[in-house]
């Protein structure tokens, strides 16, 4: 089960949440199996969409760590040091395994380092700075 996240229906990509502590989180989806995936174009999911993945981990670790309630929607302000190690995602039987690690949290942002792997094979990785508006 994913707790709360500021994202709806099909863009809810997480399946469930694996362990998680202070610090990091490890998460688990199979929807990048899904042809209906709201990510897909042209019947492909391109391996940079695991940085969403990534991102909705990291709003889950916000729910689990604060107070249960949704991490309030945020705006993606950078990536650095994005690694693809793969073109896409669809077509990986493996399910996801989506890990997060705070290495910044402040009351409006935080950084995450991040890593999507499935059947133990590094897909891609890299870290994410996330901005929380004021009032949001």
């Amino acid at each position: 089960m994913i707790p709360q996240v500021p994202h709806g229906g099909a863009m809810r990509l997480l399946d469930r949440v694996l362990s998680f502590d202070a610090d990091s989180i490890v998460c688990a989806a199979l929807s990048h199996r899904d042809a209906a995936n709201p990510l897909r174009r042209d019947g492909i999911l391109p391996a940079v969409c695991g940085v969403e993945y990534a991102l909705q981990a990291m709003a889950a670790h916000g729910a689990l760590t604060g107070d249960g309630a949704a991490q309030a929607a945020g705006y993606l302000a950078s990536l650095r040091g994005v690694e693809l190690r793969a073109a896409r995602l669809d077509d990986l039987s493996a399910e996801l395994r989506v890990e997060a690690r705070a290495l910044s949290r402040a009351a409006r942002g935080f950084v995450y380092a991040f890593s999507v792997s499935a059947g133990g094979g590094a897909l891609l990785s890299g870290q994410a700075a996330i901005i929380i508006p004021e009032g949001a």
